[in-house]
């Protein structure tokens, strides 16, 4: 007590002369009043307290309109003790000491810095500090703290005092202002500040919103938060002090304040802190769930678009008969293959709200949830595919494949499933020449499709087997065949007279709960046409299939004779380029930078293809390696804006790679995209293991 007198008489010597003269007076709680002291305080009347209104849980404007947190609890402890009045008022922004009480708007103001700077201002006195706890710095999570380095630290517009410690202190740092302490969480976050120091109790309740969790908390040795009343003290022309009104109410704040004990005043925080904890509201619970969120949304969308190209194949399915009995099958199927595993998707959405807390829990149905989304993208593929077979816009690939690669690859895909079902799977694969030109994904398409009917309609115990060979032919083209056997239940004499036909499916008690829609085999077929090879099968009932594609191909070059070369090339693509992002949906924008960062790469969000023009002209030569361009946005689709920014008089305007991101993926798409200037094509939903191949090739 004696102490907080001694400081109190310290920094206030207007004040402390009304301490040691007058009439000592008894008031309510045994508070000692000098004449002077109760002489105001019967005159008072009720005085207005301006409070800043933001920092929850310690001083803020609650939902009923009036002064909520530590503070109201102080405060009013404050007025009981000391007989005053208080009318308690929300500051508005901008400066919360001087101005405001030379305006004579307030009597008081609270949450003042109780430090040197405001304990010597001209024209204000300040009281004890009636709250203490510790300021901390905020920062993202891979900041590195340097005493030395030139940082800059968001502050919110009235942190006046606070400012001028740093000056002081750290002459090499940069002070930002900003409106509000979301606008300062905002900015550290976003990098545009490398920090921002607040109130410990605050910083708590911010850092609980999920959208901040690459933030991080780092104490402050030495640097306290105390808060206190200030009132004003006029002073005339010639610089002596008018009225007492000022030093006799900060006497009497100060007497009520030393009669508070520590353990009230933790007893009211812990109170605040627990009443006004951060609760979570629907964007949150979005934000914490995106990937989850962005799962059921891109199922969701490949739903729509399977029920479209249903419906469109339903329209010309009707325009023949023959085929209406296979068409209305291939119906039902599809309604059974969408509602399944959109079931699916709901059921585990809802799960992962309920198990939010257990992480293991969440992330196996985070694990079930993109299965079942790729299962369902799948489906589209298929369709497209179909869709292109049938009106003959399908190309085929002529490039450099590495067949030992395919095959080990495709092995490796599906050796897990094989030994889940105890299928004993074997691939013998016997090569004159592994390097081959032609289209590596639809070779290994069909062949994938070989292997999943396989085991689909091998019963347990089965075995599977894979043959490859290759021989010479005369006109110096390779031959390669693929036999695929297993033993399975075989097809029935009826089903092997239709089984290349679309929406045909054999009912099989063995692949029961794991069919597709009758689509697979039909696009091998049409594939092994345009690649001039054969596909067949003989099968026998309850014996098994084998099914035989054989494709001819011209020989590639073998790729170690260049293989010095191509280190050279990988070694020079080893610098991660920096990548602007142009997606006007916003989910999409934040995982893909998510993603993106997750690989080590840095990048930018534009919402439309506008700002992504603007943010390019920008941008120092050569910033940007790559621009990732969704196609349909508002303001200046992809299209206009690849071709402007080829336009442009700079020379990374033609050199930096654009890769179109889209979900319109057809065939005039694609032609439109390399049309305006843009080097590649990415389908939506993005896979993102082609992506970083494509930013790093």
């Amino acid at each position: 007590m004696l102490h907080r007198i001694l400081k109190w008489l310290w920094a206030f010597p207007i004040a402390a002369v009304f301490l040691t003269q007058g009439i000592v007076c008894r008031a309510a709680d045994g508070l000692s009043l000098s004449d002077q002291e109760k002489a105001y305080l019967e005159n008072s009347g009720t005085l207005r307290v301006g409070y800043v209104q933001d920092r929850i849980p310690v001083s803020f404007k609650g939902d009923n309109g009036e002064l909520s947190g530590v503070s109201r609890y102080l405060f009013d402890r404050i007025a009981e003790i000391s007989g005053l009045s208080f009318e308690y008022v929300p500051l508005p922004g901008g400066a919360v000491t001087y101005d405001y009480l030379m305006d004579g708007e307030f009597d008081l103001v609270t949450s003042v810095e109780y430090n040197r700077e405001n304990q010597g201002a001209r024209g204000i006195l300040i009281s004890n500090p009636y709250f203490s706890s510790r300021k901390v710095v905020v920062a993202r999570k891979d900041f590195v703290f340097s005493y030395d380095a030139p940082l800059s630290v968001a502050l919110c517009s009235g942190s006046q005092t606070i400012k001028k410690v740093l000056h002081n202190t750290y002459p090499n740092y940069s002070i930002l202002d900003y409106d509000s302490i979301e606008a300062c969480f905002s900015a550290v976050k976003a990098g545009e500040a490398d920090m921002m120091i607040l109130n410990q109790y605050v910083v708590e309740y911010w850092l609980s919103k999920p959208a901040y969790e690459n933030l991080k908390v780092i104490p402050i040795l030495g640097l306290d938060d105390e808060l206190c009343f200030s009132a004003v003290v006029p002073y005339d022309e010639n610089g002596n002090p008018v009225g007492e009104e000022g030093a006799a109410l900060i006497s009497i704040l100060n007497k009520a304040i030393d009669q508070l004990q520590d353990e009230e005043v933790d007893s009211y925080t812990i109170q605040a802190c627990m009443e006004n904890r951060y609760t979570l509201t629907l964007s949150d619970f979005l934000y914490r769930y995106k990937y989850s969120v962005s799962i059921l949304a891109v199922s969701l969308l490949l739903i729509a678009v399977l029920v479209f190209l249903l419906f469109r194949q339903r329209i010309q399915s009707l325009a023949a008969k023959a085929d209406a009995k296979a068409r209305s099958q291939f119906l039902s199927t599809m309604s059974h293959e969408i509602r399944t595993p959109l079931n699916g998707l709901i059921g585990l959405n809802y799960l992962m709200a309920r198990h939010s807390n257990d992480p293991e829990q969440l992330s196996r149905y985070l694990e079930q949830s993109t299965a079942t989304a790729r299962y369902l993208l799948s489906l589209v593929s298929d369709i497209l595919d179909m869709s292109l077979l049938h009106n003959q816009d399908m190309k085929i690939e002529k490039k450099p494949v590495d067949l030992e690669t395919l095959f080990s690859t495709a092995e490796a895909i599906v050796q897990n499933d094989m030994a889940q079902k105890k299928i004993d799977f074997q691939m013998k694969v016997q090569l004159c020449r592994p390097y081959i030109i032609g289209d590596g994904v639809r070779i290994q398409q069909i062949l994938q499709n070989f292997l999943d009917n396989a085991r689909k309609f091998t019963p347990e115990g089965g075995r599977v087997t894979v043959t490859v060979q290759q021989s010479l032919q005369e006109d110096g083209q390779v031959l390669t065949r693929m036999d695929v056997a297993d033993t399975g239940k075989g097809m029935s004499e009826a089903f092997r007279k239709n089984i290349f036909d679309a929406f045909a499916q054999e009912q099989n008690t063995v692949s029961k709960g794991n069919q597709g829609v009758g689509l697979g085999l039909a696009i091998c077929h049409k594939l092994a046409v345009l690649m001039d090879g054969t596909l067949d099968f003989t099968s026998e009932p309850e014996k098994g299939s084998v099914f035989t594609f054989s494709f001819p191909a011209m020989p590639a070059p073998d790729p170690k004779e260049t293989q010095d070369l191509q280190g050279v090339f990988v070694a020079e693509k080893t610098a991660k380029p920096r990548i602007l992002i142009v997606e006007d949906n916003e989910l999409n924008g934040e995982i893909m930078l998510e993603l993106l960062s997750e690989n080590g790469f840095s990048a930018d969000l534009a919402a439309d293809g506008k700002l992504a023009l603007k943010r390019f002209q920008a941008s120092a030569p050569g910033e940007y390696g790559v621009i990732l361009m969704d196609l349909l946005m508002p303001e200046m689709d992809g299209f206009e804006a690849a071709a402007a920014i080829r336009a442009l008089a700079r020379d990374d305007a033609k050199s930096v790679r654009i890769f179109a991101c889209s979900a319109n993926c057809t065939k005039t798409d694609r032609e439109r995209a390399l049309a305006s200037g843009m080097d590649d094509f990415l389908d939506k939903p993005i896979d993102v293991d082609l992506l970083l191949q494509k930013i790093c090739g």
